[in-house]
């Protein structure tokens, strides 16, 4: 049976604000679903030496398959049967695990990161947390008010404009007048929306509600904040202000749950992240440690890829990438010695005449960072054909470990959809006993994500 643990309601009062004429938060929350803590349907707080104790967690979905059938009037049939007699036999269904015993704690104050593959569960999960979805087994103990970030508009009114929306979500995270005007000028500003700030949130684009669904999560002070994917609707400078802000939040001793693909961001900002796969905890711990057991498996050695079908491969009707390989001395390798160059080869095939064809890499770390980009920016003319193109690596560049190639062809102009696979082919680099290495006859630990073979000068006799 699944379980919220619950507090007693909140009686309304002089603290209720009133959002639009005639009509108070307290309202508009019997209305819109009800308050975080007004008892309804297990929603509520409890008191507790853990911010958040997920106990057995498990949701299931029913899913749904269309019944094909040989002619009009079996499907006529079928609809009439289903609609009169509800006979269940007659639909073809079957059950979808999104969660499945997940268990975890997280302390006051902790960051905590999780990382996984798309429709791994980790949505389903803030979503249960944040008491939006029910579960189907399993309980959520909370102790504190929650802020969620989950998708872009979750938690606003359409039809209020921003100012609305900023007083029904400080009164729905239990705040009173004071204490929401006191952050109403700070969380403006953070969202940048002064000019529209009447205006229906419903009239907004996804930037704006962004900005805006972010803002107010963060500067209303929840004692814990959840924020999903969604930071990726944003540009790199809105994502550069958010992360920021949450490293502030983590300071002030908050808790934080942090979805993210952006590992980067992940390691940065959560000591302990937990790796979802398959609606189960596949691996929890230290956030450097779980990331890396993530990107191993999810960029295992695959040196070579290749499309045997030009339909199956990545593009659309203008272009296909139908191969990738790493070598080094003309052959195919899964290990690379850094001391000697290296090729990175991208076949492609254009299916139709195509002009500024840009194709390109970028090369990733062990821990998802991007170490460097490259593009072949050549003009070009290519007619319908199968083509080769070839990088080199350099020697004296790459640090040891294991990275991931992503693989790009684009073009000028922005309306033409581009091929973009990551982690198409991956490669460990090695450090050989070359005379000419950078770390010369030093056997230690060598730090740095790259290792440059750099040129020195002198030492010279100062004058």
């Amino acid at each position: 049976m699944p379980v919220w643990t619950s507090s007693p309601p909140r009686t309304p009062g002089s603290d209720d604000v009133e959002i639009a004429p005639g009509h108070t938060v307290s309202e508009c929350e019997r209305i819109f679903g009800g308050s975080q803590s007004d008892g309804s349907g297990g929603f509520g707080l409890a008191l507790s030496d853990t911010a958040i104790c997920v106990d057995s967690l498990s949701k299931s979905f029913r899913l749904q398959h269309q019944v094909k059938h040989d002619s009009l009037l079996e499907a006529i049939s079928h609809v009439f049967n289903r609609t009169q007699r509800r006979d269940s036999s007659l639909a073809s269904s079957e059950e979808f695990w999104a969660l499945k015993n997940v268990s975890f704690e997280v302390q006051p104050g902790e960051a905590l990161g999780i990382i996984g593959r798309n429709g791994a569960g980790k949505s389903t999960l803030l979503k249960i947390i944040s008491r939006i979805t029910r579960p189907t087994g399993g309980s959520v103990e909370i102790t504190g008010r929650i802020g969620s970030l989950l998708e872009v508009g979750t938690g606003f009114h359409p039809e209020l404009s921003g100012r609305e929306n900023i007083y029904l979500n400080g009164s729905i995270l239990g705040m009173k007048r004071a204490d929401i005007l006191r952050k109403f000028d700070e969380i403006v500003s953070f969202a940048e929306i002064e000019r529209f700030l009447d205006t229906p949130v419903k009239r907004y684009s996804s930037g704006m509600y962004t900005r805006l669904a972010f803002a107010v999560a963060a500067h209303l002070e929840p004692e814990i904040l959840v924020v999903d994917e969604v930071l990726a609707v944003g540009d790199a400078r809105f994502q550069k202000k958010c992360l920021g802000k949450m490293d502030e939040v983590a300071l002030a001793g908050r808790t934080i749950l942090f979805v993210s693909h952006n590992l980067t961001a992940i390691s940065r900002l959560c000591r302990r992240a937990i790796w979802i796969d398959g609606g189960r905890i596949s691996r929890a711990g230290d956030s450097d440690e779980v990331i890396k057991a993530y990107l191993s498996e999810e960029t295992s050695q695959v040196p070579e890829r290749q499309w045997a079908f030009p339909g199956d491969a990545p593009g659309d009707d203008r272009i296909r990438l139908i191969g990738a390989r790493v070598l080094q001395l003309d052959r195919v390798t899964s290990v690379v010695d850094i001391n000697t160059s290296a090729q990175v080869q991208i076949d492609f095939q254009v299916l139709r005449p195509a002009e500024n064809l840009i194709p390109g890499i970028n090369l990733y770390d062990s821990s998802g960072l991007c170490l460097f980009a490259s593009c072949d920016w050549q003009p070009n003319s290519l007619r319908p054909n199968r083509y080769r193109t070839t990088v080199a690596i350099p020697p004296h560049l790459l640090a040891e470990g294991r990275f991931s190639v992503l693989v790009q062809l684009v073009f000028y102009e922005p309306d033409i959809q581009s091929v973009v696979v990551p982690s198409v082919i991956a490669f460990d680099a090695v450090d050989s006993d070359d005379p000419l290495a950078v770390r010369g006859a030093y056997q230690g630990v060598w730090p740095g994500a790259l290792r440059p073979r750099l040129t020195w000068t002198g030492p010279a006799t100062l004058a």
